[in-house]
């Protein structure tokens, strides 16, 4: 198990950039592979981005690749998603999630993992 809080969500301007994080606590943080899903109102939770154990690899959902990065520092225990360009369409509840998994992978699917923070909310105004 990990517990997992998330921190940097806010209420920000079309065009203004944010950084996303997630902290994690329990065990080995490096032996989990971390994702970012997102789910606005009335809308089904949808993959953002996600990270492997190393953090080598990524996986970026098209609605987001080019502005955002995900990025994890093993030392600090802590995932980020670092967001720019942001439109009013990324406004959203913003979840961490984790999983054991070997180095080298990547999850997409939300039901791959096993712990999940309680989300943060990111409000883009137009």
């Amino acid at each position: 198990q990990v517990q997992l809080v998330e921190y940097g969500g806010g209420l920000v301007q079309a065009g203004d950039s944010l950084r996303l994080s997630c902290a994690a606590s329990g065990r080995t943080f490096s032996t989990f592979v971390m994702g970012w899903f997102r789910q606005a109102p009335g809308k089904e939770r949808e993959f953002v981005a996600a990270i492997s154990t190393s953090g080598r690899f990524t996986e970026y959902a098209d609605s987001v690749k080019g502005r955002c990065t995900i990025s994890r520092d093993n030392a600090k225990n802590t995932v980020y998603l670092l967001m720019s360009s942001l439109k009013p369409e990324d406004t959203a509840v913003y979840s961490c999630a984790a999983d054991i998994r070997p180095p080298r992978l990547v999850l997409r699917r939300a039901n791959e993992y096993r712990n999940w923070g309680q989300g943060t909310q990111v409000t883009v105004s137009s």
